[in-house]
């Protein structure tokens, strides 16, 4: 299976995305970063090679127009498949052998497959990954230390974007992502159009990937030990926007709106009660639960200074 990464950078921390471009260069044939207009973009333009092959944008179009871009490079390229990888993802050694053998097998069986992830690990060392399925009120985490002995696949009802390997047969069945969402939910859109056209989506445990969520993680206690992601304020408008936008659309289930629902109520206790900047936090949150209601999408909604001095 011919697998094209596609990696898409935003003012990138180069030592990261070079130890992220050594470990795939060796196994994919072909890479295309996609620069969403990052201010080291000269830094990001030296890593290219014969593997490498770099798409700048002007500006900053959002993950979903970056994605798309490099999914159409990628068909020019002849690929079978495509990596999808966040510049703050480092794949282990085999991860894309192990996820190409898996989708080749579920493929062999028949199985109509959206995409199989990686299973990723941040850098704390109790931090443990798990792949999401719709609970009666809130998401379930399926841990893979919890799977039974040989047992490598987990369904799951979505995954992230970071790690995922779709083959582009099912693209051409769903589509390619929404660009009107610029960025959050992008993975969940897609995932939830994937599955409401027949695909399913799997994580596989032995597919390993160093990847952060978030601008940092915080390990609070709630029942039992969570690590959460903090966003800066700006992220948090995107977050409720896009939700509300998808409670909107017609491939959404209601399963998932209600754990979804329940997640942001959790999002915004802990964001804006606990966690600074508190104000800035409620803000935008706000901002993005009037804008998602009155069906505004893309990038320049936010009307609020400080929210645009947040993400440049």
């Amino acid at each position: 299976m011919k697998v094209c990464a596609i990696v898409v950078t935003y003012n990138p921390n180069i030592d990261v995305l070079a130890r992220m471009l050594a470990s795939l260069s060796l196994q994919v044939p072909h890479i295309v970063i996609v620069d969403n207009g990052s201010s080291n973009k000269a830094a990001v333009f030296a890593l290219a090679s014969d593997v490498i092959h770099m798409h700048p944008l002007e500006r900053n179009f959002g993950i979903a127009r970056a994605h798309n871009q490099g999914i159409e490079r990628a068909r020019e390229l002849d690929a079978q498949a495509v990596l999808l990888m966040d510049q703050d993802s480092v794949p282990a050694h085999d991860m894309v052998q192990n996820l190409t053998n898996s989708l080749s097998t579920l493929m062999a069986k028949g199985e109509r497959v959206s995409a199989v992830g990686a299973c990723y690990f941040g850098t704390e060392e109790d931090n443990e990954s798990f792949f999401v399925r719709f609970g009666l009120l809130r998401f379930k985490r399926q841990y893979c230390s919890e799977c039974e002995i040989g047992e490598t696949l987990v369904p799951a009802d979505f995954l992230i974007s970071s790690g995922s390997l779709i083959p582009m047969s099912t693209i051409d069945g769903v589509g390619e992502m929404d660009e009107r969402l610029f960025i959050d939910h992008v993975d969940t859109d897609w995932f939830l159009r994937a599955a409401h056209s027949g695909f399913q989506a799997y994580g596989d445990c032995r597919a390993l990937m160093e990847h952060g969520l978030g601008e940092r993680t915080l390990k609070i206690w709630i029942g039992r030990t969570r690590h959460v992601p903090q966003h800066r304020p700006f992220r948090y408008y995107y977050i409720y926007r896009n939700s509300i936008l998808l409670y909107r659309r017609s491939y959404a289930p209601l399963k998932w709106v209600i754990n979804d629902v329940w997640r942001l109520v959790g999002i915004g206790l802990l964001y804006t009660i606990f966690c600074a900047p508190r104000y800035q936090n409620f803000k935008m949150m706000l901002a993005g639960i009037r804008d998602g209601f009155l069906g505004k999408t893309g990038r320049e909604i936010i009307a609020t200074s400080v929210a645009l001095k947040a993400e440049s």
